[in-house]
């Protein structure tokens, strides 16, 4: 009788152990498939978010801003934006970011380590086009305060290192953790070679701050619903393309159908 409980304890045991096993890799798909939807399932957030900044707070800073001074290596004109990949490369990817957007920040953590590929392999180049709307909408300065660092991370051939970092430890949407010029030096110090006396210099002084609210106003008379935007050659891709879904896999597939003919890029990438 004893061993026969026994045996029928360790059973139920085993039943019970593999139904948890079951039940934590369905929760750690159903995780992971959040993630993945998240990169698409919050634009209509981000839009709401985009229209009422750019229609809130738009003159606060109006008077205010010093001399336009790009970061090293910059894109200039009507659309500034710092360029990254082989300036060579046959296709272009624009992206038009709020450092304090969580829809950025999901577009990033799922698509980051792919146009890091492309960008590698001499296929895509990118632009990163810095906007400010959450600091009109929520009120702050991070949106700001953390463009002219990653500006500043530019300037010292860090940008994307540190670019990253920044989307890595976003703050909530509503926590203007970015508006502290000391938070943004702390986060610099997990880039090797970037905390240095020049770029603390940099942000504590706002040496872009002009340049970035220059691209933010490229950003509002350019008409996109939101943050973020992205572009492939001038077309949108976000957060679909002829009826498909942005990921990693569509990205790879339609650069190599918009590369189709044309030579992968040889030059030195614009920033590393």
């Amino acid at each position: 009788m004893s061993e026969n409980r026994d045996g029928s304890n360790r059973s139920a045991r085993e039943r019970l152990q593999q139904q948890r096993e079951r039940e934590q890799a369905r929760e750690k798909q159903r995780r992971v498939l959040i993630v993945t939807a998240a990169v698409v399932g919050v634009l209509g957030l981000a839009a709401v978010v985009g229209v009422i900044a750019a229609n809130s707070g738009k003159d606060d800073d109006s008077g205010k801003a010093g001399p336009v001074v790009a970061p090293t290596g910059a894109i200039e004109g009507d659309k500034p934006a710092i360029p990254t990949g082989r300036p060579d490369a046959p296709s272009t990817l624009q992206i038009w970011e709020d450092f304090r957007c969580p829809a950025c920040a999901q577009f990033e953590i799922v698509m980051r380590d792919t146009i890091h590929e492309l960008e590698a392999a001499g296929a895509l180049k990118s632009e990163y086009h810095l906007a400010t709307l959450i600091d009109g909408n929520m009120g702050g300065s991070g949106s700001l305060r953390a463009a002219n660092a990653a500006a500043c991370a530019q300037d010292a051939g860090k940008f994307t290192a540190y670019h990253d970092t920044l989307y890595t430890n976003q703050p909530q949407e509503t926590d203007d953790a970015f508006g502290n010029n000391a938070r943004l030096i702390e986060l610099a110090a997990k880039v090797p070679g970037l905390d240095t006396p020049s770029f603390r210099s940099c942000v504590q002084d706002g040496t872009h701050d002009s340049w970035v609210e220059k691209s933010h106003e490229a950003f509002r008379s350019g008409n996109f619903r939101g943050t973020p935007s992205v572009l492939l050659n001038g077309e949108s891709i976000f957060p679909t393309k002829d009826g498909e879904q942005i990921s990693p896999e569509n990205l790879k597939k339609w650069v190599a159908e918009a590369n189709q003919g044309e030579k992968t890029a040889t030059a030195t990438p614009s920033a590393p």
